[in-house]
């Protein structure tokens, strides 16, 4: 059906910590003040993303997933919904500290295919910005008594970030994006999130936003374990590939592309997201321009890709098994 890229529109997510660096440095029409998320490459119901080009044009990739699997060499039958989600977020002000489930405390508490082990990249950030990640709990019990008694200076592991940082954040990590970071964030679908702290923040209406502290001490990884990833880097001929991560759920490379450079399609389909520069892709003949914040998925069937010109992606694809 498509012998061409499949390019998605963005939904936009607001947050109230979210702030306006989507639009000053993704130029994209945000539509509100404080809109913390952009779902760039996304099937899942609370905002998948439109396609823009093609026979599917007007329907959403969760359309695609469900209706056409040969795009994806989806095997027939196969129930499962989309896997992967591609998110750019804002951190105008820290997020929550939150947590995670796995897939199988997914499926038995909330009802959910997928639990949610995930990873960053940092695009930008402003000096001396950091994150949280990981606590200090040696045990269960100490875990449950630091979050009973507040000792969030105490439970809490804290890591200063750069542009360029790549994080992975399994399910279970306790984990939270501080103020003045922008990153792109590669995960299982999921929309699970278990809120551990807020810092005593209120809405509009005064009210405090709800916790989650008790299937926060179930899903929790205790004591927590730093997640080391192996990562290599191969130099080609008109591109430099980095692989981020390659663990269970996904794939996640950097690519920096300076020239020209071809390449078969060996996954059942490829995520891409432009990060930075402008080029053009050519797939079965026809030529198309991309340019940062340009995000697309190369569907199974495609036999060879050519990119061309100065920029850098983050590219993502299902594990295999």
């Amino acid at each position: 059906m498509y012998k061409e890229p499949i390019f998605l529109k963005p939904v936009f997510q607001e947050r109230i910590w979210g702030g306006q660096k989507l639009k000053t440095q993704f130029h994209y029409d945000i539509p509100y003040e404080q809109t913390g998320e952009a779902w760039v490459i996304s099937a899942h119901p609370n905002g998948p993303s439109e396609i823009t080009n093609g026979p599917l044009s007007g329907k959403t990739l969760k359309d695609a997933w469900e209706q056409h699997g040969e795009l994806f060499n989806k095997d027939e039958g196969n129930e499962e919904e989309y896997p992967l989600l591609v998110k750019i977020l804002d951190a105008n002000d820290d997020l929550s500290v939150q947590v995670h489930p796995d897939d199988q405390y997914a499926r038995e508490v909330e009802g959910q295919p997928y639990g949610k082990t995930e990873c960053w990249y940092v695009l930008s950030a402003e000096p001396e910005a950091k994150l949280v990640l990981g606590h200090n709990a040696g045990s269960r019990e100490e875990l449950e008594q630091m979050m009973d008694n507040g000792k969030w200076d105490q439970l809490l592991k804290y890591e200063h970030v750069k542009a360029g940082d790549f994080i992975y954040v399994p399910s279970g990590t306790i984990h939270a994006i501080g103020k003045g970071i922008v990153i792109l964030e590669t995960q299982q679908s999921s929309d699970i999130t278990y809120r551990v702290y807020d810092y005593d923040r209120t809405d509009a209406k005064g009210q405090k936003r709800e916790l989650h502290l008790d299937k926060a001490k179930e899903v929790t990884t205790v004591p927590h374990q730093p997640a080391v990833t192996e990562q290599k880097e191969e130099v080609l001929e008109g591109i430099t590939k980095k692989t981020l991560v390659k663990e269970k759920y996904f794939t996640v490379d950097h690519w920096t592309l300076q020239g020209k450079t071809s390449f078969p399609l060996e996954q059942d389909f490829l995520q891409v997201s432009v990060i930075q520069g402008s080029g053009e892709i050519t797939v079965d003949g026809k030529t198309i321009p991309i340019e940062k914040g340009s995000h697309f998925i190369l569907p199974f069937g495609i036999s060879q890709y050519d990119l061309s010109g100065e920029a850098e992606f983050i590219v993502s694809w299902v594990s295999k098994k």
